[in-house]
């Protein structure tokens, strides 16, 4: 159902442009929320991992190039009732510019509601290796880092509370949607205090492993890490990297080795040297 948008002031494009990510992931309170993903290809995997869509945002100008593939896979999912009946929103590229305050990723965005994540020890019954990103606040990173992830063959990952959630919409366009193709979970709360979480995957068999620069930290390439029959990766914040008490609680401290006077990597690149060496 196409609408052109003529008042920017509508509440139904408020998803798109006037809520922030906190009011987004509680929109339907108690409910999970919602999610905005950009771009064609993001929503499409989306669509394909079962996330039910609720509308489309679209320049004019790019309906008739951007929209007939995702129409068909909502008609192929839902049926062709819900395909027709779902909100297309359009407007001139300009219109929808000063309405966002910037450009859409080659607009289009899409508008779905979220799952119930699983909680940690259902998550990891059946994964012998995981990453825990330890709030991890930059979305770039934490949307890279499960790129890597689903790369290179890890089984999933753990995000504490105060980690940007990887459906937020940079996190899903940088991992180029592999947020829908990796399973993942969020610790609440109290699991992501001090080194609670850590100790819960101690007493499910994980051998812990904090990626810092400690004095104490062994080279990624150890054979402790390649043999440990389940495995935990603990990546910490930019900048500041993981808290000491998380650090001691963890079973072993991991370090890349550096050339050249360079100290570290980015945490996202590191990620992936990392998965790759253990893998």
């Amino acid at each position: 159902m196409t609408i052109e948008i003529r008042d920017l002031n509508s509440k139904e494009l408020d998803i798109y442009a006037r809520l922030n990510e906190a009011q987004l992931l509680h929109y339907y309170e108690p409910k999970p929320g919602i999610f905005i993903a950009e771009s064609p290809g993001v929503i499409l995997q989306a669509l394909e991992a079962g996330y039910e869509p609720l509308s489309l945002l679209v320049e004019t100008e790019r309906l008739h190039k951007e929209t007939p593939g995702i129409v068909d896979c909502i008609e192929r999912l839902y049926g062709r009732e819900k395909a027709k009946a779902l909100p297309v929103y359009i407007s001139s590229r300009d219109v929808l510019k000063e309405l966002t305050g910037y450009a859409l990723v080659r607009g289009l965005w899409g508008a779905f509601r979220r799952k119930s994540v699983p909680d940690i020890d259902e998550f990891c019954a059946d994964k012998k290796r995981i990453a825990v990103l330890y709030d991890i606040v930059n979305p770039t990173n934490v949307g890279a880092i499960i790129r890597s992830a689903a790369a290179l063959g890890m089984d999933g990952v753990i995000v504490t509370s105060d980690t940007v959630n990887p459906l937020y919409r940079r996190s899903a366009r940088v991992s180029m949607g592999t947020v829908f193709s990796i399973p993942w979970t969020v610790a609440d709360k109290d699991e992501s205090r001090e080194h609670h979480l850590i100790e819960r995957l101690d007493s499910m068999g994980y051998l812990t492993a904090a990626m810092a620069l400690t004095e104490n930290a062994v080279s990624i390439k150890s054979e402790e890490l390649k043999k440990a029959d389940r495995l935990a990766i603990i990546l910490g914040t930019e900048g500041y990297g993981l808290p000491e008490d998380v650090i001691a609680s963890c079973d072993m401290a991991v370090k890349i080795p550096m050339h050249h006077g360079v100290d570290s990597l980015n945490v996202a690149a590191a990620s992936a040297v990392c998965f790759w060496e253990i893998l």
